[in-house]
């Protein structure tokens, strides 16, 4: 089974890595911590197209996800929404949220143009996010 991650994500976003299902990626906006989930397998446009045993690893991954993000400073709430009303390809978006942001309290979706990361900056919180993937996993 071959894996291609739809063209649009690929364009806004910096990869992580991946983890047991989903590959992990970071968008590509600096007014938000904003992480994507893709789980890598073909044809997936709903939660629903996964089988139980995968649905259930997504969940453990969106949970992982979450946890990286909620305890770094300045992170108030989390987000996490599956839309794909236009990038069909099954996707999971977990955003860190802080009050008063760019876009608070409505959705990140749409508001206002993308600040894109510099390249050390970006580096900088992959390997942030990859640390406290670690951490979590190991306790």
């Amino acid at each position: 089974m071959s894996f291609a991650l739809d063209t649009r994500l690929a364009a806004d976003t910096i990869e992580i890595g991946d983890l047991a299902l989903s590959r992990l990626l970071l968008m590509n906006d600096a007014r938000y911590l904003w992480l994507v989930l893709v789980p890598r397998q073909e044809n997936l446009c709903e939660l629903v197209d996964l089988d139980a045993r995968d649905r259930a690893i997504l969940m453990e991954e969106i949970t992982a996800a979450s946890k990286a993000l909620i305890g770094l400073p300045g992170v108030d709430k989390i987000n996490v929404g599956a839309l794909g009303n236009i990038v069909r390809q099954l996707h999971i978006h977990v955003v860190a949220r802080r009050l008063g942001d760019a876009a608070w309290p409505g959705p990140v979706w749409g508001a206002g143009a993308p600040l894109r990361y510099g390249a050390s900056r970006a580096r900088k919180i992959v390997q942030g996010i990859k640390g406290q993937l670690i951490r979590g996993a190991a306790s």
